[in-house]
């Protein structure tokens, strides 16, 4: 599903908004959550999940697949995503 897609899907159920007003809320949720991982802290919502950042530690003797030369990796950071209890209870019924 795409952004415009779940903007489709929110004016179904609030007939009585914009399409533009749906798409700020989605654009502030959006941007809410960037600039929480941006800033190192998590976002959670409950009933759906929570997303947060973690560091990859540097590697010094990771190899190239390819040539199985020795190279450097540097520490990076991930975004996670860690599903609610309710959200795995849906999507196994």
């Amino acid at each position: 599903m795409v952004k415009s897609e779940i903007v489709k899907e929110l004016k179904k159920i609030h007939p009585n908004l914009k399409i533009s007003q749906i798409e700020s809320i989605v654009d502030i949720i959006f941007d809410s959550i960037s600039d929480n991982l941006v800033s190192g802290k998590s976002t959670e919502i409950r009933k759906w999940g929570r997303f947060s950042i973690k560091t990859i530690k540097e590697k010094k003797s990771a190899r190239n697949p390819k040539s199985g030369e020795i190279i450097y990796v540097p520490k990076k950071k991930k975004i996670s995503f860690k599903a609610s209890k309710h959200l795995k209870e849906e999507i196994n019924k």
